[in-house]
């Protein structure tokens, strides 16, 4: 009977490991993010690291611990969106193309 007990409790432990913890964000990141998202930069989108990390927790985290450094390192490479193409220096932008063409006279 006390051998029943001890393997049940020893399941139970056993079954209740974090297998996340221990592990630097970045390799939280490659480990589960990845697939998606080829990149950790622009996914924070600047949200707040409380709201982020209450996200991740709810959705793919396997704890609060590990949600709050996922969220850490995600605002940390969160970057701005890249500024759009410039034109080159000097050159006229015409306004709107009519679909119509031009006809000379």
């Amino acid at each position: 009977m006390t051998l029943a007990a001890a393997a049940v409790l020893t399941a139970t432990v056993a079954a209740a490991q974090n297998l996340d913890a221990g592990k630097s964000p970045q390799k939280l990141f490659a480990d589960g993010c990845a697939t998606c998202h080829r990149s950790p930069h622009g996914l924070a989108k600047g949200r707040f690291n409380l709201t982020l990390s209450w996200f991740l927790k709810d959705h793919y985290a396997t704890s609060s611990d590990t949600a709050k450094a996922l969220a850490a390192y995600l605002e940390a490479v969160d970057t701005p969106p890249p500024p759009r193409a410039a034109t080159k220096p000097g050159a006229k932008r015409s306004g709107p193309r009519s679909s119509k063409p031009v006809q000379s006279q």
